[in-house]
C-alpha cells in the first residue's frame, strides 16, 4: 500500500474495519488512541504502549508549541524521536484547547490570538502558522485548525463557526505541504444536523477544488464538537447520520470521546477512531474501568479484597496486583497506583476496540453491540 492509502477490510452493518498506511506503519480500526498531550501518555512508557497494543498516540500542538517549542521538537528529529515512539502519531491542532480558554481568545477571520497558560505571553495563530507548527512537530497525521463550539450554543454562533472552520480548512489544506504527513479536515456544526451536513459539504468542496488545482486531499476526517457538555443521547441523535455522510474510503475520527459504551455504539454508527484523556485521568483519581462497571478503588469494600482488579482482563495490572493493593496505593497517593490503573484503563479501551474489529471482520457487529449493551459494564458508561 502507498503512503496514506486506506482499505476498507470489512463491513458489518454500518460498522467498518479499515487499514490505513503511514510512514511509521499501518493502523487498523476500530481503535482507541491514547492521548500523550505533552509528548507523554501520563505515567506510561512508550514500551508499555506497544505492549498494550496502542496503534496511534496523540500529541497536542497547543501544549508542545508552548513548551518545549515546536522548533526544539524538530531539532530533536521530530516527535517520534523526541519521545522515542516509533509507531504512527497524530497531532491535534490545539484549537479545542484554545477555545476552551474562551475568555482569553480573540478571534477574527484571519486567525486567533490567545495567551499562553504558562507565562501569559500573547500568541497569534493563523491556519498557515498552525500547519507550519504541526509540520515541525512531525506526526503522521495533522488536524486542521477549526473553531470548536460549546454546548449549548446559539444556532447563529454555531453557523458562524462552521463557516470559519471551512475557511480555515481551505487555508490549512493549501498550506500543508509535508509529504510524509497527511491532514484531516474537521466537521463542526454542534448538535444542528443541517449545519453538520453543510460542514461536510464545504469540506468536500474544498477538497475537490484542491484536487482540481493539482493539490492534496484530506487523508481523513475528524468529527469535532461532540462530547462538549451534551448528553450521550443528544450526541447520538445526529452522530450516525454525520459519520455516514463522510467519505467511505477514509477514516472517520470522533474526537475527544473515551466512554466505553459510546465507543461501542459509535462504531455501530460508522465511526472508526477515538481518543480521550479519560482512561488516564480517571486512573489518577483512583477509578478503573471493568467488565462489571466502573470501580472506585477508594471504596472501603476493596480494603481486604485480594482478587484481581478485573477477573476477565489480561493486562499486567490485573495479572499481578490485587484490588486491596491497588486501593492501598490509591489511598496513599502513591504514583504507582495511578500508573497501574492507567495501564489497565488503556488496555480496557484498546482491547474493547480490538474485539470490535474482530466482530466487524466476522460480520457479527450487531451481536457484539447487543452483548455489550446487556453486560454489567454498560450500566456505568
Amino acid at each position: 500500500m502507498a503512503l496514506f492509502d486506506c482499505t476498507v477490510d470489512a463491513r458489518s452493518g454500518n460498522a467498518r474495519a479499515l487499514t490505513f498506511t503511514t510512514a511509521h506503519g499501518d493502523f487498523r480500526t476500530p481503535m482507541f488512541m491514547p492521548v500523550g498531550t505533552s509528548a507523554t501518555v501520563k505515567g506510561v512508557t512508550t514500551e508499555t504502549l506497544h505492549q498494550l497494543g496502542a496503534q496511534v498516540v496523540l500529541a497536542n500542538t497547543y501544549h508542545l508549541s508552548l513548551r518545549p517549542g515546536a522548533d526544539l521538537v524538530a531539532e530533536a528529529g521530530g516527535i517520534h524521536r523526541f519521545m522515542n515512539y516509533d509507531g504512527p502519531m497524530l497531532t491535534d491542532s490545539g484549537g479545542f484547547q484554545v477555545f476552551s480558554l474562551a475568555d482569553t481568545v480573540k478571534l477574527d477571520q484571519d486567525g486567533l490570538t490567545f495567551r499562553s497558560i504558562y507565562d501569559g505571553a500573547k500568541i497569534r495563530w493563523t491556519p498557515e502558522e498552525n500547519m507550519a507548527i504541526q509540520e515541525l512537530i512531525g506526526a503522521d497525521v495533522a488536524m486542521q485548525l477549526d473553531q470548536c463550539t460549546p454546548y449549548p450554543a446559539e444556532r447563529a454562533f454555531v453557523a458562524r463557526a462552521v463557516d470559519l472552520s471551512a475557511s480555515w480548512a481551505k487555508r490549512c489544506l493549501a498550506a500543508h505541504k509535508r509529504p510524509d504527513q497527511t491532514l484531516f479536515g474537521i466537521c463542526q456544526g454542534g448538535m444542528e444536523l443541517d449545519l453538520r451536513l453543510l460542514s461536510i459539504e464545504k469540506l468536500l468542496s474544498i477538497e475537490q477544488e484542491s484536487l482540481d488545482a493539482g493539490g492534496r486531499r484530506f487523508g481523513g476526517f475528524g468529527i469535532g464538537g461532540y462530547s462538549v457538555g451534551e448528553s450521550h443521547e443528544v450526541m447520538f441523535e445526529t452522530l450516525g447520520t454525520v459519520a455516514r455522510a463522510l467519505p467511505e474510503d477514509r477514516p472517520r475520527y470522533l474526537m475527544g470521546v473515551g466512554n466505553p459504551t459510546t465507543l461501542v455504539r459509535a462504531v455501530g454508527e460508522g465511526v472508526d477512531m477515538f481518543d480521550c484523556v479519560l482512561p488516564t485521568r480517571t486512573a489518577r483519581m483512583g477509578t478503573a474501568f471493568s467488565s462489571t462497571g466502573r470501580m472506585n478503588l477508594r471504596n472501603a469494600k476493596y480494603a481486604r479484597d485480594f482478587g484481581p482488579l478485573d477477573a476477565q482482563c489480561t493486562c499486567s495490572t490485573c495479572q499481578n496486583h490485587s484490588r486491596a493493593y491497588l486501593r492501598h496505593l490509591v489511598k496513599q497517593n502513591e504514583m504507582l497506583g495511578a500508573i497501574l490503573l492507567s495501564v489497565h484503563n488503556l488496555h480496557f479501551l484498546i482491547d474493547l476496540m480490538a474485539r470490535a474489529r474482530e466482530a466487524v471482520l466476522a460480520d457479527t457487529y450487531d451481536e457484539f453491540l447487543q452483548s455489550w449493551m446487556e453486560s454489567p459494564a454498560a450500566k456505568d458508561y
